[in-house]
């Protein structure tokens, strides 16, 4: 039996939760809590009010077993939003569900299918473009969300060829020139979803791109890793079932904060929901 890119994320957390102690569990919670606004949603970096963050604490709030209301989701509408906000309001309201219902939230959607925008609808889409991997990555986790059958699996699979870095990778844009993280991690977890996940040159370019610190950098030229970076392609190298050059635990411990969350890179000294998401995705992940 398959599973979903969704589920197969949310295991990887489970992982990571596992690997904590009660205090520290009790830290992650306490600060996942302190980011929670009165209206049930979750903050950005600027401590607003925002769906995309809110798709990062609530999932959270369900990993670690914390009560939340869907008071801030009923205010929300989806018609005029983007795609990346569009994906989160659909994961929030699944994970609502669960939270209510437990698992059998989700059985309407695994007997009938839900019901999406098509993807040219979008009117803002990441990179401009309905093909570029991490577009076709958010898309594809949409659909099988919604419950729907995935019959075009050789279209979406061909598509990304034009993507591909002359060195090894993917890009999101057919001129980029050289390969990212985000777009090998999102081709890679597209291809071994659709086509299973055999090894080929590319994840072994992801795996051998690790710094020697342990952290991945979003792209060649980028300063320093970050946890973000890190996070996916060590996710994406479990998959596949293939482990990396070098271990990962200090650099991923060295961003969790006094505060309980997780920083972005080491230089900063601030944390938020996403990266405590991409912490403990981090952990489950090696």
């Amino acid at each position: 039996m398959t599973t979903t890119i969704s589920a197969t994320l949310f295991n990887a957390l489970r992982k990571g939760k596992e690997q904590l102690s009660t205090e520290a569990l009790h830290r992650i919670l306490c600060f996942v809590e302190s980011q929670r606004t009165e209206d049930s949603a979750f903050k950005d970096k600027s401590g607003k009010a925002d769906l995309y963050y809110t798709s990062f604490g609530l999932t959270l709030s369900y990993l670690l077993g914390m009560k939340n209301t869907d008071a801030y989701l009923r205010q929300q509408t989806a018609e005029h939003l983007d795609l990346v906000h569009y994906a989160a309001f659909m994961r929030c309201k699944r994970i609502s569900r669960l939270m209510r219902y437990g698992k059998a939230g989700l059985l309407p959607t695994a007997l009938f299918p839900t019901k999406i925008k098509p993807l040219e609808a979008f009117k803002v889409i990441p990179n401009g473009d309905i093909q570029s991997p991490y577009t076709q990555f958010l898309w594809l986790s949409l659909r099988e969300d919604a419950g729907q059958r995935i019959k075009d699996r050789k279209r979406i699979m061909d598509s990304l060829a034009g993507y591909q870095a002359p060195r090894g990778g993917y890009m999101n844009t057919k001129d980029g020139g050289a390969a990212t993280t985000n777009a090998t991690v999102a081709a890679l977890a597209i291809k071994g979803r659709l086509g299973g996940y055999k090894a080929n040159e590319d994840v072994f370019h992801l795996r051998d791109s690790q710094d020697v610190s342990g952290g991945f950098r979003a792209a060649e030229v980028s300063p320093v890793p970050d946890l973000l970076s890190t996070a996916t392609a060590l996710f994406l190298l479990s998959c596949y079932r293939i482990r990396p050059n070098y271990p990962a635990r200090e650099f991923i411990e060295a961003h969790w904060l006094d505060s309980g969350g997780f920083a972005a890179t080491l230089p900063e000294d601030s944390s938020d929901v996403e990266y405590t998401f991409y912490g403990l995705l981090a952990l489950g992940s090696i």
